[in-house]
């Protein structure tokens, strides 16, 4: 199924669906493989531990939350998925981000448990029906569906890599 087959977009995550093409989701997944297939790690890895901003992330940072945050949907969307109707909570990604400790990894580790959790990611969703795919449930006090989520997940690893394009590359010239 493709985005356009999303039964309603929800608030707030409908952002994160906008940056995403209107193709099977499975193909979207699998075009973004990789983190690299959005930011090459040598280019990440120049950064370092550079901020563009007091208090914000750094690159590492960033893609730990990319990583964190993608379990999360996958999560939500294998509960939905198998017909849970479990109300499930919102979650705080700033004292996630602090407790990850991603600048104790290096880069290269943070790029493969990314594709890692993009190849788990990729399973699911081949294992899920069309069925499946519209079914939804509520996370974060809104109702949403597991096309929805699979949908987020891309548009959400697109985000966090044009903030790290428009604010932090420009810091290495």
């Amino acid at each position: 199924m493709t985005k356009s087959d999303i039964p309603a977009l929800p608030q707030f995550f409908d952002r994160y669906i906008h940056l995403v093409q209107d193709i099977d989701i499975v193909d979207a997944l699998t075009q973004q493989a990789s983190f690299n297939s959005l930011i090459p790690l040598e280019t990440l890895d120049a950064l370092g531990d550079l901020r563009y901003a007091p208090g914000k992330w750094t690159g590492k940072d960033i893609l730990q939350h990319v990583i964190d945050t993608e379990r999360i949907m996958t999560y939500r969307a294998m509960r939905f998925a198998r017909n849970d109707k479990t109300a499930l909570p919102s979650f705080d990604e700033d004292p996630f981000a602090h407790s990850a400790q991603a600048n104790r990894r290096t880069l290269a580790d943070l790029y493969d448990e990314f594709a890692s959790v993009r190849q788990a990611t990729i399973w699911l969703f081949k294992s899920v029906d069309d069925e499946m795919l519209v079914r939804s449930g509520t996370a974060s006090n809104q109702t949403i569906s597991v096309l929805a989520l699979g949908f987020v997940v891309v548009g959400h690893a697109r985000h966090h890599a044009a903030i790290l394009q428009e604010r932090y590359l420009p810091l290495l010239s």
